[in-house]
């Protein structure tokens, strides 16, 4: 920028300039070029003004960040930086996911649905052949169209009855709704690794292997892959990818902190894996087998029953056993529906499933606690302090009581009465 000045009064204060300008240039602020022409005309120069690039605390924040080792430091390092690749399957696998709960929430309201109707349907089936049954019985002289009707009718409830109870369609609704649940905590998942964490290959694979796992725990189709709705034994259902063995890990320096661990919390650790296992799982288990065995009396009971009401009305007469041959139509028919109410309507299968799936919420919860005390990687192993807010925060406890939990559990030993979990 230039000034031209043409007032002979500015010479006066000419005199003043260079101090100022020299003050001004050790500080660094302004800069300034005077030139004075030998007509009394001169220019002064000013070029725009430039603060400097960082400020004293500036300089001293970068100073720190190179000499540290702070998670700010890791954060940018060159080392760290993200592979786009692994940003872009993260992104797809996110995508794939959220289909399946899509699919998994459409398919357990089609499930669902089909209990409803198909037990209002067979019920409603049983109770006009009942009554067909009982008007033939009651005139003196059998209507053939009725007796031939309610057999017919009882025949086609009995083969409901079996499909129904062979795929337990309440069953299936409460599977497509633990599905939906860990489907949802696995997006969750990538997304928290997406938002804070440093993606990698590992994360890429583990996060396939748990999409695949739970497509193998909670399949859609119904034919060749259904799961076993009576199971010759209970076991916990099992959802997530299973880990190889390690080696055991080494031994903790003199209890010093490891990644947030010590020996005092692997201590607790292992006294609430204890826990977990001895009350929590074999409760669940324990209980799954009383639903187990009541379903069954009951999936047998249902159809049996509708065969012998189709039998009785086949033979209802007027004749001694013709009367008792309607009897049994009758009083079948009707057992038959309080039982199908009580499996179906009850949703007896529902319940199985949910104590099943309850064991293997502790089975997988022993599972991470041994797989973070045996792994000897240090970045693979979960900070000590999280994993443990987590695992209070699952079992609906505080710390203060999870820990008060391992204390008990390692004094009382066998004589402990109290669960681990307090949500269910």
């Amino acid at each position: 920028m230039a000034i031209m000045l043409q007032s002979s009064s500015f010479l006066n204060s000419y005199n003043s300039v260079p101090s100022t300008s020299c003050c001004s240039c050790r500080r660094g602020l302004i800069r300034a070029n005077i030139n004075i022409p030998n007509n009394q005309t001169f220019n002064i120069s000013l070029p725009r003004l430039q603060s400097r690039a960082r400020s004293v605390q500036e300089q001293e924040f970068i100073s720190v960040l190179s000499t540290s080792s702070s998670p700010i430091e890791k954060q940018f390092s060159p080392s760290k930086r993200i592979d786009p690749l692994v940003i872009e399957k993260l992104y797809a696998i996110k995508e794939a996911i959220a289909d399946r709960v899509e699919m998994h929430r459409n398919i357990g309201e089609q499930r669902s649905q089909w209990n409803n109707m198909l037990l209002t349907s067979v019920n409603g089936i049983t109770l006009a052949a009942a009554t067909m049954v009982g008007i033939a019985a009651s005139s003196g002289d059998p209507i053939l169209g009725l007796k031939m009707s309610s057999t017919l009718m009882y025949l086609a409830a009995t083969a409901m009855l079996v499909t129904m109870n062979q795929i337990q369609p309440s069953q299936l609704a409460e599977e497509q709704r633990n599905a939906i649940r860990l489907f949802q905590d696995l997006y969750n998942q990538i997304e928290t690794t997406l938002s804070i964490g440093h993606p990698s290959a590992i994360d890429v694979k583990a996060a396939m292997d748990k999409v695949l796992a739970l497509d193998k725990a909670y399949p859609l189709p119904l034919l060749g892959v259904m799961l076993e709705k009576f199971p010759s034994t209970v076991e916990p259902a099992v959802w997530w990818p299973q880990q190889r063995r390690r080696h055991p890990k080494r031994d903790t320096d003199n209890g010093n902190d490891w990644n947030g661990w010590n020996g005092k919390l692997e201590e607790e650790m292992k006294e609430i894996t204890g826990v977990l296992g001895k009350k929590d799982q074999e409760e669940y288990i324990r209980l799954g087998e009383k639903a187990l065995k009541l379903n069954k009396f009951l999936a047998i009971s249902g159809p049996l029953l509708t065969g012998l009401a189709a039998v009785g009305s086949a033979l209802a007469g007027p004749s001694t056993h013709g009367s008792w041959a309607a009897m049994l139509g009758i009083v079948g028919g009707a057992l038959a529906s309080v039982v199908n109410t009580v499996e179906h309507g009850g949703q007896v299968g529902m319940v199985f499933e949910m104590y099943r799936s309850n064991a293997g919420f502790f089975q997988y919860m022993q599972e991470s606690i041994e797989s973070n005390l045996t792994e000897t990687e240090r970045d693979r192993r979960e900070n000590g302090e999280v994993f443990e807010m987590k695992l209070a925060l699952k079992l609906g406890r505080s710390l203060s009581d999870l820990r008060d939990l391992a204390a008990s559990s390692s004094c009382k030993a066998e004589d402990l009465d109290e669960f681990a979990s307090k949500l269910f």
